[in-house]
């Protein structure tokens, strides 16, 4: 026995659909036409009264001739919307390949300067802390002389 909380299944929600009708179209046999006039009546005043349904239309998406997905009309803007970030990605790892570049060959150039103008020794390029001590600077007169002093061993 089912109880009036518990749901219908699909089947049930049917034949319960059938017989509702079945007696609808019987009680409306046996109406005067009076009142089916009457209910003719207010049926089509409530349906000019409704408010219209707002229907969601979906445009036509093709594959375009290129392979890519168009609309119905051509659009700048989508088109734009897709190619923007990809030019602007492309330029952007460009330019980052030509400042590490460029960055590199700095590096290179203050080893070359260094190495010419005699201010370290040669053994000091096979130290692995030899490019910090390029990018720091070298080291001011009365700090490189008072360093010397203490490396220099007393006589």
């Amino acid at each position: 026995m089912k109880h009036f909380d518990e749901p219908l299944n699909t089947t049930q929600a049917d034949q319960f659909g059938r017989a509702s009708a079945a007696l609808l179209r019987q009680g409306a046999q046996s109406l005067s036409p009076a009142i089916k006039d009457r209910l003719y009546a207010a049926r089509m005043k409530a349906l000019s009264l409704r408010k219209p349904e707002k229907v969601r239309v979906q445009k036509p998406v093709f594959a375009g001739v290129a392979g890519n997905w168009t609309s119905g009309s051509n659009h700048v803007w989508g088109t734009v919307g897709w190619i923007a970030p990809l030019v602007v990605l492309v330029f952007g790892l460009i330019g980052i390949a030509h400042w590490q570049d460029e960055s590199r060959i700095n590096d290179i150039a203050e080893v070359d300067a260094a190495l010419l103008a005699d201010d370290v020794p040669p053994d000091a390029y096979a130290d692995s802390g030899f490019m910090a001590f390029l990018k720091n600077g070298p080291l001011s007169d009365s700090d490189s002389e008072d360093s010397s002093a203490q490396l220099t061993p007393s006589k």
